[in-house]
């Protein structure tokens, strides 16, 4: 019968009994919250066993064991996972975030940060050493001329730094000069021009236009920031801001006064107190040293915190000076006290 009815289509009478069971307990369980409250004993189970130390020292032993570092080597040194980097580096995705990233603002301002600051670095370091060369140039000559040597370092910029920016606004002038001349030239065989220069008219419209371009330069950029790129570059300016044009002007006859006097306009630089040279007396200015403070990054201002001490910008040339002076002087004592040693023992000889 069993067959029989197993081959209408209906189950065998144990499996509709069992069936009926199943369902009955199942409403029983659903109607008195049975099976809810094993679900979160259920759940609470397991979590407390995922949390507990034995498994965070089982996944510790896996993570440091060799199968993951191997399962990691086999992974890269796979040829599919190589084709599947390759392929991803060379989709346009890729390219397109590069791009953007490449075009965020933050990071060009980032990147011309970096730059500015890299060339304001070497300026600093640049314009420390040529202050404690003024102060040793200026000693060495005044022992050569028997002249006293400064009692007190002076804030006032000495030959050195000067010269060192003359020489760095010499360069920007026949870079700028060169770039003209380049575009004129051009702009002459364009229109018909022959191209044959080096006569001597040539020659003399191109000094003139190169010193007068150089003018040009200087009196525009003390009048307008109160130092040049060269003076800026070394750390030193004109005491006023902005020099007034006629004074400007002023300081330029004086300074082609000096270079064409070879050099003697530049004594009062070495020898006076002030170190003020024949373009400053004609100016009735001063050429001084200043600090280019670099603007911290957030992250050091937050490491050295709000109550940061300020330190004197002058304290390492001073210092410097100090020293040198003091071993001046302990030589000549050391001098001195040779000479009565020796003419004492010359007495006792005699």
């Amino acid at each position: 019968m069993e067959n029989g009815a197993s081959q209408n289509g209906r189950s065998p009478i144990p499996a509709r009994l069992l069936g009926v069971g199943v369902r009955g307990a199942r409403t029983v369980t659903k109607a008195t919250g049975i099976d809810r409250a094993v679900e979160t004993a259920a759940e609470e189970a397991i979590v407390a066993a995922v949390e507990s130390g034995a498994v965070e020292r089982a996944m510790a032993r896996v993570v440091e064991g060799p199968l993951v570092a191997e399962a990691v080597q086999g992974a890269l040194e796979s040829d599919a996972v190589k084709r599947a980097v390759l392929e991803a580096m060379d989709s346009e995705l890729v390219d397109e975030v590069v791009e953007r990233i490449a075009e965020a603002p933050e990071v060009r301002a980032a990147i011309s940060a970096q730059g500015i600051g890299l060339i304001g670095d070497i300026g600093r370091t640049i314009g420390n050493l040529a202050r404690r060369l003024d102060d040793r140039f200026e000693r060495i000559v005044r022992r050569l001329f028997l002249r006293p040597p400064r009692l007190l370092p002076s804030d006032r910029a000495g030959f050195v730094s000067r010269a060192l920016a003359m020489a760095v606004d010499g360069v920007f002038v026949n870079l700028a000069f060169t770039a003209f001349v380049a575009l004129v030239t051009l702009a002459a065989n364009i229109f018909g021009g022959t191209g044959e220069g080096g006569s001597g008219l040539a020659i003399a419209i191109g000094s003139t236009a190169w010193l007068s371009f150089g003018a040009i330069y200087l009196v525009g950029f003390w009048s307008l920031a109160g130092q040049t790129p060269g003076m800026r570059f070394l750390g030193i300016r004109l005491a006023e801001q902005r020099l007034p044009p006629r004074r400007s002007f002023r300081r330029l006859i004086g300074l082609g006064l000096s270079v064409v006097s070879f050099g003697i306009g530049f004594l009062g630089v070495v020898f006076g107190e002030r170190r003020r040279g024949w373009e400053d007396r004609f100016s009735s200015t001063e050429v001084v040293y200043f600090e280019r403070t670099p603007v911290p990054a957030p992250w050091s201002s937050l490491q050295r915190g709000a109550g940061a001490v300020w330190e004197d910008p002058l304290r390492e040339q001073r210092q410097g000076a100090a020293d040198d002076q003091q071993g001046d002087v302990d030589g000549e004592d050391d001098e001195g006290a040779h000479r009565v040693l020796d003419a004492t023992g010359a007495e006792r000889h005699s």
